[in-house]
């Protein structure tokens, strides 16, 4: 399943939910598809068929969290992690206690 700009997305229904343009449209007019990417990602065609996908970012953080779901070394260490749960190895928030910041005083 894929989430597009917060809804939730099957296969089925993802090829629904992008806009289809032309390259040659985007060529023309680059500046406003990116604008328009920013809210939906456009699927590029050639000939009239898939060619690529136009991904626009409407803040730095829209940025860094598609970098940060792309990145293959942080979907690794999650899918570690998720195993380790799995067999029962991790800690659950309840049991996570937390203690006030100690002071360390320098004494003369």
């Amino acid at each position: 399943m894929f989430v597009n700009r917060g809804r939730k997305l099957g296969w089925r229904n993802m090829e629904n939910a992008m806009k289809k343009i032309a390259l040659s449209e985007i060529k023309d007019d680059l500046s406003r598809y990116l604008r328009l990417a920013e809210h939906e990602e456009i699927v590029i065609t050639k000939h009239g068929r898939p060619a690529g996908i136009l991904v626009g970012f409407a803040s730095e953080d829209d940025w860094f969290d598609y970098k940060l779901e792309h990145d293959p070394r942080f979907l690794s260490r999650i899918a570690r992690a998720r195993n380790s749960l799995r067999l029962g190895k991790g800690v659950k928030l309840e049991n996570i206690r937390l203690s006030p910041p100690t002071r360390n005083r320098r004494m003369k």
